[in-house]
């Protein structure tokens, strides 16, 4: 008995059969019985241009219909002649298998299937509109000769055997990806109009992802066939399948953090560390802010926020305190979000100067003034800034810099103003709202080396510097002095330090200042604003100009003091010398600066 796909009869077209003895049939058997539907079944791939729907009631519909068909057999031609004149024209299988449907309901409904058939040809084709579709008679002989129009169609038949084209097991599964070939789900992925419906296989998912491993084979396993995704965008969804499928890696600057997002979704740690690896070689200045804006924005509320991630959240700030200039100048700052500029502005680690943070912060409060719908008034600007605003570290600026900006700027209140002019010029300083505490853009454990044995009293000031020369032997950072305070009790002194490159006599740092002592021999630490690199083998000046009352000093200088790092061992060597001309009696023996504050 033939299957239900073959004929009931014997076709005997001489034309069919010349087809045949010219090698047409490539000696298949005459049809493939699939008797029952499977998620194994041989199905058509998405690729092909024969992918239809068919609705409740047998009628043929567009891809994508209300019921998409779950296999498909492979037209074939057997020893007698093909299957029918739909395979010889290259229509799909559904169709053949409701021609004796219609041909046993009479000649009407066997005229709607023949326009059913045009109407496919047509869109097909692309250009066969003037095609007239020739009626469908009741006998199964008349189907040998197709109508002459229909006979111009070129036939593609669906993929057979492919896996004979496909040497290793990695090109297997890599035909696989987004193929409709043996697939068993398809994810929705996507909101709204971008919805896009990919295809995929369980066990290749479950055998790359424990999180589909538990969606698919758990004990709250989903016995869908269509699962919805609306959290992840298409383009990230599809490279990791493709990962999965192939190992292969498909990410660039627009899709790497919304792939970060999936594979960390997903629990596949490979691509996660393959999407850091693209963000540390494609990370920039320019582009710092706008890829940890990115990484909040694709978080969702109920996941863990990628921003708090510690590796992609240093990632992005490292760069940023490295190049902070350049980053806040860059046209992505002013998108970030207030959360974003807080937790910028909260780093001691930045290397730029105040006034230009400042800067930053005003063109960040036009913009989001703008996406409030807000004029840009400085009350606005204020309002917008929030919190950010005290983080601005007004005291770090000199006061020529504080009087020609924030002082002038409207955005800050009279009384602030004039507490941070008097804590400018006036000791002992007034306490102000804004944190005093230096900026310092350098990583690793701070370090300092004392160049005294013993302490002594009286040591006293009348504007003249005190001075003292070194170098050292490897590259460092002075971060800050620390300096002697008054014998007299609690005191405050104002103070200017300087470092010097002694050959060209140029000022490298510097900074106009003021400390409090309590009257003890401690050491206080004086912070340069910016830290100052030293260059190994280099003579530099150390000076620090003290206005106030007389303090200790150190005595039993050591000429060569060196600093060894607990942790890595790495040993940095100091070597002092007297600075010529007038230093205020401090010496490599004895005098003031006995302690340097560094970075290596």
């Amino acid at each position: 008995m033939l299957c239900a796909v073959c004929l009931p009869h014997q076709i005997t077209s001489k034309k069919l059969k010349s087809k045949m003895a010219a090698g047409d049939n490539s000696g298949r058997p005459p049809c493939l019985n699939f008797s029952s539907a499977g998620p194994l079944g041989n199905s058509q791939p998405s690729n092909s241009q024969y992918t239809f729907a068919t609705s409740n009631g047998g009628s043929v519909g567009a891809a994508g219909g209300s019921q998409s068909l779950t296999r498909r057999s492979n037209p074939q031609t057997g020893p007698n002649g093909p299957e029918s004149a739909a395979v010889a024209v290259g229509l799909s299988p559904n169709i053949r298998n409701s021609l004796p449907q219609a041909v046993a309901q009479g000649p009407a409904a066997a005229g709607a299937v023949g326009g059913s058939m045009a109407a496919v040809a047509s869109n097909m084709m692309g250009s066969a509109s003037n095609l007239t579709p020739a009626p469908v008679p009741a006998t199964h002989s008349s189907l040998s000769a197709p109508p002459a129009a229909a006979a111009v169609l070129v036939y593609r038949e669906p993929v057979y055997n492919w896996q004979a084209t496909k040497s290793t097991v990695k090109e297997r599964f890599a035909f696989l990806f987004n193929n409709e070939v043996l697939s068993d789900v398809h994810f929705l992925v996507g909101k709204g109009m971008g919805v896009q419906r990919i295809p995929a296989h369980r066990f290749v998912l479950a055998v790359g992802s424990a999180v589909f491993d538990a969606m698919f084979n758990g004990g709250m396993a989903t016995t869908s066939t269509e699962i919805e995704l609306p959290d992840v965008e298409p383009a990230a969804f599809l490279a990791l399948l493709k990962f999965l499928y192939s190992d292969e890696v498909q990410i660039g600057p627009e899709t790497v953090m919304t792939t970060l997002y999936t594979a960390k979704k997903y629990a596949v740690p490979a691509l996660e560390a393959h999407c850091v690896e693209f963000l540390k070689k494609n990370l920039r200045a320019d582009n710092a802010f706008m890829l940890l804006t990115q990484a909040r924005l694709h978080s969702q509320p109920s996941e863990a926020r990628l921003f708090d991630e510690p590796q992609l959240a240093s990632l992005c700030l490292e760069n940023i305190d490295k190049n902070t200039g350049d980053a806040l100048a860059a046209e992505g700052f002013t998108d970030i979000d207030l959360d974003t500029l807080v937790a910028v502005l909260e780093r001691d680690t930045l290397g730029v100067r105040e006034v230009r943070l400042f800067g930053a912060a005003v063109r960040w409060a036009e913009a989001e003034a703008h996406r409030q719908q807000l004029q840009p008034t400085p009350e606005n600007k204020r309002r917008v800034l929030g919190k950010a605003l005290t983080l601005i570290r007004f005291p770090l600026m000199t006061i020529e810099e504080f009087a020609a900006g924030p002082a002038q700027s409207g955005i800050l209140t009279d009384r602030e103003v004039v507490s941070l002019f008097l804590h400018f010029t006036v000791n002992p300083k007034p306490r102000v709202d804004f944190i005093d505490r230096p900026r310092c853009c350098l990583r690793g454990k701070e370090c300092s080396i004392t160049r005294f044995g013993q302490v002594e009293s009286r040591w006293g000031y009348s504007g003249t510097s005190d001075r003292i020369r070194f170098s050292v032997n490897r590259r460092i950072f002075i971060v800050g002095f620390g300096l002697y305070g008054s014998i007299h009790g609690p005191t405050d002194y104002q103070v200017n330090i300087q470092i010097i490159h002694t050959d060209s006599n140029t000022v490298l740092g510097q900074n106009d200042t003021g400390f409090s002592c309590d009257g003890s021999a401690n050491t206080f630490r004086v912070m340069f604003k910016e830290p100052v690199e030293i260059l190994p083998n280099v003579n530099y000046t150390a000076c620090a100009t003290l206005k106030g009352p007389d303090s200790h000093y150190g005595t039993k200088g050591i000429r060569k003091v060196t600093h060894e790092s607990s942790g890595s061992g790495t040993k940095t060597s100091f070597t002092f010398c007297y600075a010529a001309g007038n230093n205020n009696g401090t010496s490599v023996e004895d005098g003031q600066i006995p302690e340097i504050i560094f970075y290596t």
